[in-house]
């Protein structure tokens, strides 16, 4: 049986092939997460902390404490002051969606209870962000981010 031998050619065809298999790779990865970024926290990060002790003061200076859960299908929230006593923001602006996509993101419609705000949510399984926008009666911004773990057990 004659011996194989391997030729300049066959090292080429082997190197092509393997970075083309790494390229391939790396481009599919890059759509992917290119695909399902949700996009900009805010439009110019150097301006935005321009004001942000001044923002984080008056947002601690208000002494809110805020509980969030979604269970059963409803999305609770509950806003406590310094002293402990409920407290009935102004105006409340809330998103609920996947921490690395947008397309399941909810901008709910929250009622208030009397003790808190309400809203029905569909969640499926898993870990939700949640971004709250509240505004005190003279307009002070209240704002989190809260991570939300539910389950479908």
């Amino acid at each position: 049986m004659a011996e194989r031998q391997i030729t300049g050619r066959h090292v080429l065809i082997g190197f092509v092939a393997a970075f083309a298999v790494i390229i391939g790779v790396n481009l599919v990865l890059a759509y992917s997460a290119v695909r399902t970024f949700p996009g900009l926290e805010v439009r110019n990060g150097y301006i935005a902390s321009q004001t942000f002790n001044e923002r984080k003061a008056a947002q601690e200076a208000l002494g809110w404490t805020l509980t969030a859960e979604a269970r059963d299908g409803r999305l609770s929230l509950r806003f406590t002051g310094a002293d402990g006593q409920a407290v009935r923001p102004a105006r409340v602006e809330a998103t609920i969606g996947r921490a690395t996509e947008d397309h399941e993101d909810i901008s709910t419609r929250l009622s208030y209870t009397g003790q808190g705000f309400e809203a029905p949510v569909d969640l499926g399984a898993g870990k939700w962000i949640l971004r709250l926008r509240a505004y005190s009666a003279d307009g002070i911004l209240f704002q989190q981010r809260r991570e939300i773990l539910t389950d479908q057990s």
